[in-house]
């Protein structure tokens, strides 16, 4: 007779309670647009439309969002310039700074990893073919190389 462990922990170490930031940061990140947009601007003060212009497919609308989101979090500076017609511009504040280093480090390790987790996927696809997912298109947005 085999007992199994059920009991459930309950704190499941330092993020185990509610007020945790790692998941609103992950939250922020993980979004689809966020983290281009970051990217983007860790090249300098963009426009609204030169963000519009560098982060393909994104919307007017969906670009007001997530620069609304970027700004409340603090990532993002919002300056409206008084000329006619106004011009707002967008940088990254500092903590804005050291998250895009957060990230490039990600982009990095992803980068470096890459033909490890390609190997490892494939090992699995051939071990479990009922469970291979269908074939997940290229990423269109790849994050460009550190620099």
């Amino acid at each position: 007779m085999s007992v199994a462990h059920t009991a459930v922990t309950p704190q499941a170490g330092p993020c185990g309670d509610d007020d945790c930031g790692i998941r609103e940061v992950l939250d922020r990140i993980g979004d689809k647009w966020s983290v281009l947009v970051l990217v983007e601007l860790t090249k300098g003060v963009r426009r609204f439309r030169e963000l519009e212009r560098a982060v393909p497919g994104i919307s007017q609308r969906m670009l007001t969002v997530t620069t609304r989101r970027l700004c409340r979090d603090g990532l993002v500076l919002r300056t409206v310039r008084p000329t006619v017609p106004p011009q707002t511009e967008y940088t990254l504040t500092a903590v804005g700074r050291s998250l895009a280093g957060a990230i490039a480090d990600l982009a990095d390790w992803s980068r470096a990893h890459k033909p490890a987790i390609e190997a490892a996927r494939a090992r699995w696809d051939a071990a479990h073919p009922q469970d291979t997912p269908a074939a997940a298109p290229s990423d269109p947005h790849p994050l460009p190389a550190r620099r």
